[in-house]
């Protein structure tokens, strides 16, 4: 069984999409510079019907104190991931500080990277492996870049992990069985333009894993 999360959600539409086939996460990007982007209070408001559901995943870049406690007291999510460039030392204070399980990003173009991992082991709740962005981009993810899965195949960690960058409808399977992949995480890949999901192709990435 392959869990999904369906990231980047911002209306009941697609979260209903979402739910109604399946997802086991779903994510709210709070992060400004991104299309997916929504504020903690319309998350709230939008997320709560997903609440026992699904996992609710706050996804932040680098996020100060104040925004994670807006996020904790005001969305109240099951997960935050951390999609920056942050260190485990800083994701314990994230735990202590939101109460909440922890995701880290591990961007990755080469075998080389996923070294980056280890220090996780005992600081993260999931670890979720991502293509690198551009040199230069502006933001860490969500961009529809994918690395070679095949990096993946016969490694282990302690919990769970995603696999991230470059999914879609077309390729979910194919992804999962090359990389032997637990889950799936998917934002792009599901959108009609940057930041529209597609509640479409929602249904049918679900239903492809």
């Amino acid at each position: 069984m392959t869990d999904v999360k369906i990231c980047g959600l911002t209306t009941p539409e697609t979260l209903d999409a979402a739910l109604d086939h399946g997802a086991a996460f779903v994510g709210a990007v709070v992060f400004p510079k991104s299309p997916r982007h929504i504020e903690p209070l319309h998350a709230a408001t939008l997320f709560e019907r997903a609440r026992g559901r699904a996992k609710i995943v706050a996804v932040t870049v680098d996020a100060d104190e104040r925004l994670l406690t807006e996020i904790a007291l005001i969305l109240k999510p099951d997960l935050i991931q951390l999609h920056g460039q942050e260190t485990p030392e800083r994701a314990e204070q994230v735990r202590r500080l939101t109460g909440a399980g922890i995701i880290k990003a591990v961007p990755v173009s080469t075998p080389d990277d996923l070294l980056a991992a280890d220090v996780w082991g005992d600081v993260a709740d999931h670890l979720m492996f991502d293509a690198r962005p551009p040199e230069g981009s502006d933001l860490p993810g969500g961009m529809g870049a994918r690395f070679d899965w095949s990096m993946m195949q016969g490694r282990s960690y302690r919990r769970p992990w995603f696999l991230a960058g470059g999914l879609n409808p077309e390729n979910a399977a194919q992804a999962a069985a090359i990389s032997g992949a637990p889950m799936l995480d998917v934002s792009s890949g599901v959108e009609s333009a940057p930041g529209v999901k597609d509640a479409a192709r929602i249904a049918a990435f679900l239903q492809a894993v």
